[in-house]
């Protein structure tokens, strides 16, 4: 028998070990994490204020932005933490918390963007049925089933890595507990586990893009044959937002997940991961709302209440 130690905790190496980039860097990431907070707190706080803001697409949105805050808040307090008083270790424990939260609020909003096209598809597509389609139990439905298949997926993933043995290094290349980066540190036979990894993050991921890509389909087959320019403008304003959404996020993740272990150059991977896990939870609130009229009413309204 080979004597081995379990590994116990591990080590973040960070973005960089230069000195000079630490304070610049924490400084850069508490503000992303505060228009973070503030911009998807902020619109789920005005979502339930504002009657007007009671329909299915804001619904989805609502809960898009709760998925937003929460998986990035599985990292970026870590991170600041790391680039401000050096704590990059983590335990055993944590690594897998800090894993299963951000990639089972990830999954989720991977269902939630496939289920946000369908409402569009159904308000642009068959407007007269729209009411009578998205009824508020069905759109509580598809909410659950987001979350639920969000979670049970994790399982998956968490369960599939951290089944493997640890007993080599314990430096994760990367600023975070992300699945590729603590699969590499196994000193286990990992080539069925990177495989189920790929398998389940592929069949996901390719599920709701394929619910994406027919319903943007028939949405743009459905704005071309309108006579209303008017109208035709609003369907593409209200697609635009979300379409821009869903081309940023399955860009990076298809980038991240859907290649062997031995292809992934960690510099690269930590640049792209900062996109998914900090950029676009900020982003999303403002592509969803800076644009969105009855957003702004909303928050006129409340604001001059509270004036």
């Amino acid at each position: 028998m080979e004597n081995r130690t379990e590994v116990t905790q591990f080590i973040l190496l960070g973005l960089t070990s230069d000195p000079g980039l630490q304070v610049p860097l924490f400084t850069t990431f508490l503000l992303i994490y505060v228009i973070t907070v503030v911009g998807n707190l902020g619109m789920i706080l005005l979502i339930l204020l504002d009657s007007r803001l009671h329909t299915p697409m804001y619904f989805f949105l609502g809960n898009l932005s709760l998925v937003d805050f929460g998986y990035s808040s599985a990292v970026t307090p870590k991170v600041m933490a790391g680039l401000l008083i050096g704590d990059k270790v983590i335990s055993y424990n944590d690594c897998a918390a800090q894993m299963f939260f951000f990639a089972a609020f990830a999954t989720v909003e991977n269902f939630l963007l496939a289920t946000m096209a369908y409402d569009r598809y159904a308000a642009v597509c068959k407007p007269l049925h729209y009411t009578t389609t998205m009824t508020t139990s069905v759109c509580a439905w598809l909410v659950i089933g987001c979350y639920v298949l969000g979670f049970l997926n994790v399982c998956i993933y968490t369960g599939n890595t951290f089944s493997l043995s640890f007993c080599k290094s314990n430096v994760v290349h990367h600023f975070f507990c992300d699945i590729p980066a603590v699969m590499a540190l196994s000193c286990s036979e990992r080539h069925i586990h990177e495989l189920v990894l790929i398998c389940v993050a592929s069949f996901n991921i390719f599920f709701a893009l394929i619910i994406i890509l027919v319903s943007y389909l028939i949405i743009f087959s459905t704005i071309l044959k309108m006579h209303s320019g008017a109208g035709n403008r609003k369907a593409i304003s209200t697609c635009a937002s979300h379409f821009t959404a869903v081309s940023i996020f399955y860009g990076t993740i298809i980038f991240m997940y859907l290649q062997p272990s031995s292809s992934h150059a960690m510099d690269t991977d930590k640049i792209i991961s900062v996109f998914y896990t900090m950029i676009i939870p900020m982003l999303n609130p403002m592509v969803y709302s800076l644009r969105n009229k009855e957003v702004k009413s909303a928050f006129t309204k409340i604001f001059l209440k509270e004036k």
